[in-house]
């Protein structure tokens, strides 16, 4: 973060000093990292007194103080210096709110956002681009390559993860400094206003938009509506700005009319200002294509593993150019663009041949559906007719859909010839995607449930044979991560 005092901070944030003298606040410098973990404190930095499903921040201001931290932000005295903000009181909801029972997480956040906005507004009277990223999927994998390409061009700062709501967003912003050429934001959304409201703390220069799926139907109520939020990210573009559509999907190519900036197209299907022609996918299900831009082109081997990555690096690509790059440059970042945040098509393969594609940190029907046509193409190409699994824990957030949802994935794992399917659940939508599966002519072990993640993984631990392919995916609180971990680790091949 840029040098505030914290007297400074307290006039920004609409906060009271406590626990420190107007003139101490005055002469203390907030010099080091924002954080809302007391264990990742850094001298000089500013602890957030956030409510916490099994903790309360409040409670651990005093050691964050001791660990080195200058401050905290708070919404009650802690008996440290802190700037103090009123508890807002607030509905408890999902995500960063859902322990919030007395307003005190809403208020730290309100001032956080507060905080992010002062320091985005300075920097960029500096110079700082900021690039902001939405989607229904790809969103994380998007950002990764994103700030791959923009490496070479100046300094980036990214997310780790999926570090996109409410919380996570400001506290990117707050890692820029004076040196950051480039800021890369990820942008979900719960509900409508949610994109606009992250947007006006960082405004963006440059705005991408991958794609509308179903990810939060049960939130949104429709895709129109989703549409509509993702929407909200162009629209907050100014017109000297540029604004990146993945024209290929027709929700997001309607969004050029929402924009002052210039609309810049990428396309895998046809020529548009960013396209690719002559795809193919490696044996590892890696895709290789020719990048096209005006009148330059140049081949990329992408190092990310899907045919979904074409779309995102295109995107991807197109950032590039926009603040700079050359073609050739842009092929060359992207060639060295491996996996970066954790859990998202994380390929590994075990010193006895076993392929584990971890892609465990989130699911909904268009990524389960991109993960298992990459699980049978790896299978299918990869040196030989591989046995192909797919382990498949439930996809979160689908509203009334979920039922249908499910039972078409299981149904798809059958068409796409996947040796066996495991099912972890067993609530109304595993059984509906087991269901699908069964229906669709999968008899027998080739479509199995098991209760947990521990049943799974000791299921494959005794019937995985040398040569496998096994993809793990599921919404994140479904906790398959560890097991695709687990897995990997069984048969680690030597350093």
């Amino acid at each position: 973060m840029i040098d505030f005092t914290l007297a400074q901070i307290a006039e920004i944030v609409g906060g009271r000093l406590v626990d420190i003298s107007a003139e101490q606040a005055e002469n203390t410098r907030i010099t080091g990292t924002v954080e809302f973990d007391s264990r990742a404190v850094t001298p000089g930095g500013l602890f957030l007194a956030l409510p916490g499903a099994r903790s309360d921040g409040h409670d651990f201001a005093a050691a964050a103080v001791q660990a080195g931290a200058a401050a905290v932000l708070a919404a009650r005295p802690v008996g440290v210096p802190a700037v103090v903000v009123e508890p807002t009181p607030t509905r408890s909801g999902a995500g960063v709110l859902e322990h919030d029972t007395d307003g005190s997480g809403a208020a730290v956040l309100a001032a956080l956002a507060k905080l992010a906005a002062a320091v985005a507004a300075e920097l960029v009277a500096d110079g700082l681009t900021i690039i902001g990223i939405t989607g229904s999927s790809g969103k994380t994998s998007t950002k990764d390559l994103v700030a791959a390409v923009l490496a070479p061009l100046g300094e980036v700062v990214a997310p780790p993860g999926s570090f996109n709501n409410e919380l996570g967003h400001p506290w990117t912003v707050l890692r820029a400094t004076r040196s950051t050429d480039y800021l890369v934001l990820e942008m979900s959304a719960r509900h409508r206003g949610n994109i606009a409201a992250l947007a006006a703390i960082a405004p963006p220069s440059i705005a991408v938009v991958l794609n509308v799926g179903t990810a939060h139907l049960g939130e949104f109520g429709s895709r129109e509506a989703i549409a509509a939020t993702k929407g909200e990210l162009p629209q907050a573009v100014p017109e000297t700005g540029a604004v990146v559509l993945n024209v290929d999907d027709s929700a997001v190519a309607a969004m050029a009319e929402l924009t002052a900036a210039r609309v810049v197209r990428v396309s895998r299907s046809e020529r548009a200002d960013v396209w690719a022609d002559a795809v193919t996918l490696d044996a590892l299900a890696r895709p290789r294509f020719t990048l096209h831009a005006g009148a330059g082109q140049a081949d990329v081997a992408l190092a990310v593993h899907g045919d979904h990555q074409v779309s995102n690096a295109l995107c991807a690509a197109a950032v590039a150019l926009e603040c700079g790059a050359s073609v050739h440059q842009v092929s060359t970042a992207l060639a060295a663009a491996g996996p970066v945040s954790r859990h998202r098509m994380a390929v590994s393969t075990r010193d006895d041949g076993v392929t584990v594609i971890n892609d465990a940190y989130n699911a909904n029907p268009d990524s389960m559906r991109a993960g298992l046509k990459a699980l049978a193409w790896m299978a299918r190409e990869g040196g030989g007719r591989r046995r192909s699994w797919a382990v498949l824990g439930e996809m979160a957030e689908l509203g009334d859909d979920a039922i249908s949802e499910h039972d078409s994935i299981g149904r798809l794992a059958v068409r796409l010839d996947v040796s066996r399917l495991v099912v972890v659940g067993t609530g109304r939508t595993m059984s509906a995607m087991h269901h699908g599966a069964v229906m669709e002519g999968s008899w027998g072990a080739e479509a199995t449930m098991v209760d947990d993640a521990d049943a799974a993984l000791d299921l494959l631990r005794s019937e995985l044979q040398p040569g496998d392919v096994v993809l793990v995916k599921a919404s994140n609180a479904a906790g398959l991560g560890a097991l695709a971990e687990a897995l990997v680790d069984d048969h680690r091949p030597p350093a």
